[in-house]
């Protein structure tokens, strides 16, 4: 039998991550869309995702493949406050983004 003794600083950590895993079970997580038009080229998408997005080459030319032949991809998630400015970055680039 195992017994979990608390002291002082370890006590604190502990009501500090309790905290911590109240505060994100909280937050409603949304996702940032990306949907299909007839104007922007892979290549934009692409380029957009990488630099507003942070993703990789490689994740950023998959989640275009699938907008393509899905008509649309969750490109992010996120609490809305978080998402709100990279999709007004990537509107302003010219493509259909929205926060579901």
């Amino acid at each position: 039998m195992h017994s979990l003794m608390k002291f002082g600083w370890e006590q604190v950590e502990v009501e500090i991550a309790e905290e911590i895993v109240e505060a994100v079970e909280n937050v409603d997580i949304k996702d940032l869309m990306i949907f299909n038009d007839d104007i922007n080229t892979f290549d934009h998408v692409i380029n957009t995702l990488i630099k507003v997005c942070g993703h990789t080459p490689e994740q950023a030319e998959q989640c275009t493949w699938i907008i393509h032949f899905k008509g649309k991809c969750s490109v992010k998630k996120g609490a809305y406050e978080v998402l709100k400015p990279i999709r007004e970055a990537i509107c302003d680039r010219g493509i259909d983004a929205r926060i579901l």
